[in-house]
């Protein structure tokens, strides 16, 4: 049986059948990511890797593990992942894909939401002692009903968003329809849903901002990585955009002395866009389900592209 290191204390019941398939766990047993020079020192004789999405896995992790000959990373993504470095070594790599789309989906329309009608702001005005009483012109938000959202990138959770969308009877635009730039121009809330590549590293840069309404608020579901976060405060602090909320940042998390932080109409929640019970066991549950197969020598059910 193999040695499998798993980056961080899962409370989930997954873990329990790579035990009971006889496989050796060693599990790091801090709240936060094992340091890159500890996380080589544990993996150095590891057969099997599961990781998150904190992890780095690139060239000097991997020839600090000489026996690795399987990785399973809980998410959707692996831009943590060096893939190219991974396939040179014939150590295939899996990912959890749809398991999260609805709960994803869920929380990108809730961030739309609270950004629309400022729930932040006007939450914390209540314990401020400002809320005086009903006043007409007090923060006011904008309509969600009838408006134009633009959704970039138009997978899963993309689709999954679209159809909440339905039923707030929203036009939807798309970039499987039209161009990114005439989506930023038309839409009044544009939400992001694309893997962080090279392609898409700061596709919401300033010239993408400036092509945005004035009256328009972004919302990022996917990585920080994808929004120029220096031209989002600039945006937001000129009022080039009237708001933006993000699940995802660049880097996580943020130091409290980034200057995005300070930026006016800006809500930011920690990447939480999977984080409900069933969704996070089930993310667990497909991650060793790849590990089991790869350590048996069999095809992983969910590899990375």
């Amino acid at each position: 049986m193999a040695r499998v290191l798993i980056t961080r204390r899962l409370p989930f019941p997954a873990l329990d059948r790579l035990a009971a398939a006889g496989h050796d766990l060693d599990v790091w047993p801090g709240e936060l990511p094992p340091p890159p020079d500890r996380l080589r020192e544990l993996a150095r004789d590891a057969e099997g890797l599961l990781c998150l999405l904190t992890d780095r896995v690139d060239d000097a992790l991997l020839d600090a593990a000489p026996r690795l000959r399987a990785i399973a990373v809980m998410a959707v993504g692996t831009d943590n992942v060096d893939l190219e470095a991974c396939r040179r070594r014939g150590i295939p790599v899996g990912s959890t894909p749809g398991v999260l789309t609805e709960a994803t989906a869920d929380l990108a329309f809730a961030l739309l939401l609270a950004a629309a009608r400022r729930l932040l702001e006007a939450a914390a005005a209540i314990p401020a002692g400002k809320w005086r009483t009903w006043e007409p012109a007090a923060h006011l938000g904008a309509d969600v009903h009838g408006a134009t959202l633009g959704i970039v990138g138009y997978g899963r959770i993309g689709q999954a968003v679209a159809r909440r969308a339905q039923g707030f009877d929203m036009r939807i635009v798309t970039t499987r329809d039209t161009e990114l730039t005439a989506l930023l121009e038309t839409a009044d809330f544009v939400t992001l849903h694309v893997p962080l590549t090279e392609r898409t590293r700061h596709l919401i840069d300033a010239d993408a901002l400036e092509r945005m309404k004035p009256t328009a608020i972004l919302v990022n579901t996917s990585r920080g990585g994808v929004v120029d976060q220096a031209a989002l405060a600039d945006a937001l602090h000129r009022g080039a955009i009237a708001g933006a909320a993000l699940d995802v940042t660049d880097p996580e998390p943020l130091p409290a002395s980034d200057p995005l932080l300070a930026a006016p109409h800006l809500l930011v929640v920690p990447h939480i866009g999977s984080a409900t019970h069933s969704t996070r066991a089930r993310m667990a549950d497909l991650a060793v389900d790849n590990l089991l197969a790869a350590l048996a020598a069999e095809p992983m059910p969910h590899p990375a592209a």
